[in-house]
């Protein structure tokens, strides 16, 4: 069995040994050579706590804030890799999280890509039906969970036969597992050295894994490499991409979970910037109190997130001092140019809107208000029409769009096509996988269509597939549909989209019942409620007589919408449910 690398060609075995990288290329005399120094995370993960050691690294649990020091964060993740290593975790061997946004997760990020192994987050939004498979498919031997999260792992106990180990991450709550072998996180660590020998290992070895549900059936898996995170790590503090830099405090709201954070914790670990975590906390009121208390000045979320900053602010416009807030980084989906504008009007806060995927590892591109010289002479007005757009490629990265004959069509913002990317970071396959639909030519089939315009901005125009983005995560339409048909009773469904005010689409769900069926609303979705989370559950279920199909038998998905969006459709209410 082979283990694929994703951002390369060649493959190594899951046996690979660390092989020692110190030599001089040696050439003709009076040729400057350079060192053949491999591109590891462990030299940089490491580099913040070495600058600025006292530094912190906060996260908001039950018991009060908890604070310790960015020297103490690196200690605590050399002590993980002396464990994990003194357990036997080998180079290339999965170790999974089942976490929230907290200093312990943290520690896993630099403690275990550092090691050599892999550190595959698990969503914990997906039901138990996907991460029953994605744990089996990735072969995780150890998973780190915090406690309260330990009720949503139980049903797959006996399930998962490749996991040798439970690490619980207490937090107070006293909630046990029927799991046979575990061993509290603080446990694991003490006594254990505060020094470890990263292994110099090569670059192209695979150092994260997260599984995206963006497409039709099961969970992909996607490989992040040494390289290629590194090389992404550096991209990201550019003044050009997200300008981060030490003098930050940063606050993580988008999940630890979904794409490696967007990459936001290894490059504050980089840099030694203040980092700050919510842990469980979501609620907007204590987001923004605990930005304010830490004087954040840069934080990350979906577009929801900001909409509900941005209630609690207009609500209460004096409580709140943000003025060491400069920038809201906002990804999922598109964000409202009216809220964007809220933000730089009323605060000075710029909001830079990011286009990626989890195959993307994550940036693609970024907008920025005033992303070129030539456009300090734009009206504000312009600058909001660049900024709503999905913005300029990341440095080292090419797009294109093409159309049906896979011809490249021109950059004149008009002319719309299939969206492709490829560069230093991005997929080149799935893991063990093979999704040759995905990829074409050298380059990732991204599932969007868009448009780039003259300078050189993208603007996504539809997707290829209809995909439902709810608050940032994707949800199946096809495997919706497929799982209701399977009810007996039911002859035909269709899944689509529809606007939503917070989420930003929701599902809803068109049923053909046959004759003189008693199928009910309520029975079609405790029936998805076995195989989904409730999140992707459909909101509405609408019993129809007829669906729209295409010429060629398909279901035509764009008339369906159309015809709801001309008979006023609106979404219940579903905050009783």
């Amino acid at each position: 069995m082979t283990l694929r690398k994703h951002f390369i060609m060649e493959p190594f075995p899951l046996s690979y040994a660390p092989r020692q990288i110190h030599d001089i290329h040696h050439t003709e005399p009076g040729t400057m050579t350079m060192q053949k120094t491999p591109l590891l995370m462990s030299r940089i993960l490491g580099r913040g706590a070495k600058l600025d050691p006292n530094e912190e690294v906060v996260t908001l649990l039950e018991t009060g804030t908890h604070r310790q020091t960015l020297k103490t964060t690196w200690e605590r993740a050399t002590q993980v890799a002396c464990a994990l290593d003194e357990y036997g975790i080998k180079v290339g061997d999965r170790v999974a999280s089942f976490m929230w946004n907290n200093y312990r997760h943290l520690e896993l990020y630099q403690a275990i890509p550092s090691m050599g192994a892999v550190l595959h987050t698990l969503n914990i939004r997906l039901g138990p039906v996907d991460l029953e498979y994605i744990i089996n498919h990735a072969e995780d031997r150890v998973i780190f969970i915090d406690e309260d999260l330990l009720p949503l792992l139980e049903p797959l106990i006996d399930k998962i036969p490749s996991v040798e180990l439970l690490v619980v991450c207490r937090h107070g709550q006293n909630i046990e597992t029927s799991f046979a072998n575990t061993i509290d996180y603080e446990d694991l660590i003490r006594d254990q050295q505060k020094k470890y020998s990263w292994p110099e290992i090569d670059e192209h070895s695979p150092m994260g894994l997260c599984y995206t549900s963006g497409t039709t059936g099961k969970p992909k898996g996607v490989m992040y490499t040494h390289r290629s995170t590194y090389l992404h790590t550096i991209t990201q503090a550019m003044t050009d991409s997200m300008s981060l830099s030490a003098l930050d405090a940063v606050c993580g709201i988008v999940p630890m979970f979904h794409a490696m954070g967007w990459g936001l914790p290894f490059t504050a670990s980089m840099l030694g910037c203040k980092q700050v975590m919510p842990h469980r906390f979501m609620d907007p009121a204590k987001l923004v109190a605990l930005m304010v208390e830490e004087e954040v000045t840069i934080s990350a979320g979906v577009p929801t997130i900001w909409q509900g900053v941005r209630a609690v602010l207009e609500a209460n416009p004096k409580k709140y001092d943000i003025t060491k807030l400069s920038r809201l980084t906002c990804g999922g989906s598109a964000p409202p140019v009216s809220m964007m504008r809220w933000y730089w009007d009323t605060h000075g806060i710029e909001m830079v809107q990011g286009w990626g995927m989890t195959e993307t590892n994550p940036l693609g591109t970024l907008s920025r208000k005033v992303a070129k010289r030539s456009h300090l002479q734009l009206t504000e007005d312009q600058q909001f029409e660049n900024i709503a757009k999905q913005g300029l490629l990341m440095p080292g990265l090419e797009i294109e769009i093409f159309d049906e004959s896979w011809q490249p069509q021109p950059h004149d913002g008009e002319s719309v096509g299939e969206l492709l990317i490829r560069g230093p970071w991005i997929c080149s396959e799935y893991f063990n996988d093979p999704q040759p639909d995905k990829f074409h030519d050298g380059w990732l089939v991204t599932g969007d269509v868009a448009k780039i315009d003259p300078e050189e901005y993208l603007i996504i125009a539809d997707r290829s597939k209809d995909l439902i983005k709810s608050g940032g995560e994707w949800i199946s339409s096809v495997d919706l549909e497929n799982h209701i048909v399977a009810l007996e009773g039911v002859t035909q469904a269709a899944v689509v989209a529809q606007p939503h005010p917070k989420w930003d689409e929701r599902p809803v769900a068109l049923v053909i019942l046959v004759a003189g069926s008693n199928v009910t609303k309520e029975f079609i979705l405790e029936h998805c409620a076995s195989l989904f989370a409730k999140w992707q559950l459909p909101d509405d279920v609408i019993f129809v007589k007829e669906i729209p199909l295409t010429s060629t038998g398909k279901i035509d998905k764009k008339t369906i919408r159309a015809e709801l969006a001309s008979e006023h459709y609106k979404l219940p209410d579903l905050r009783a449910r």
